[in-house]
């Protein structure tokens, strides 16, 4: 899926494009063992995607949900933070241009990284590949190149995303009844119908 960019160019701190590797080389991430998650509603809300995209995602194995993604109806996949920080870092890549292949293989370094790492990581795109940069100089040097046109420093996208999580209810994989979700019409209709 993707690579860490150790590799830097000659003469320069500026890391190398993320590349793709062989599946398999992908470390399990420790929040992945939580119990806890936030149902779809809550994940696009917080990384301000829409439903439609989310399902799509988690459908291709772009960003699937690590709590508990179920198959079949009637299971409610459960994503967790650090799966809505991914999610959110997604939908800016794609808002700037960057191609669903690019966007791939970027998701997949990020999986390499425990969730501590993940905020003192900037990706940096010109538009056709993205670049991660773990220091101020390595960004320096992108942009010095004219290699980099954006940037999105991922400690300030976990800053909004807790920010908007703190408001929304969470639940645990094992739960019988999911927690109510504000806006969650299809729950709002069954509690009804159970009640009458």
């Amino acid at each position: 899926m993707g690579t860490r960019t150790d590799v830097q160019h000659p003469g320069s701190q500026a890391p190398a494009p993320l590349e793709a590797q062989p599946a398999g080389e992908q470390r399990h991430d420790e929040e992945a063992a939580s119990s806890e998650g936030y149902r779809g509603p809550a994940a696009c809300r917080a990384a301000g995607v829409t439903y439609r995209q989310l399902d799509y995602w988690a459908r291709t194995g772009l960003v699937e949900p690590s709590v508990r993604n179920p198959s079949g109806s009637g299971n409610h996949r459960l994503y967790s933070f650090r799966d809505i920080l991914v999610l959110k870092v997604v939908k800016r890549l794609l808002d700037t241009g960057v191609s669903l292949q690019q966007i791939r293989i970027a998701v997949g370094a990020l999986r390499d990284h425990g969730v501590d790492d993940l905020a003192g990581i900037t990706l940096m795109s010109d538009g056709a590949s993205v670049y991660e940069c773990t220091s101020d100089d390595q960004v320096i040097d992108l942009m010095r190149g004219g290699q980099g046109v954006f940037g999105i420093a991922l400690g300030s996208v976990w800053r909004e995303v807790e920010g908007t999580l703190s408001e929304l209810p969470s639940e645990r994989a094992t739960d019988e009844e999911p927690a109510p979700h504000p806006g969650d019409e299809l729950h709002a209709r069954r509690s009804r119908r159970n009640a009458g």
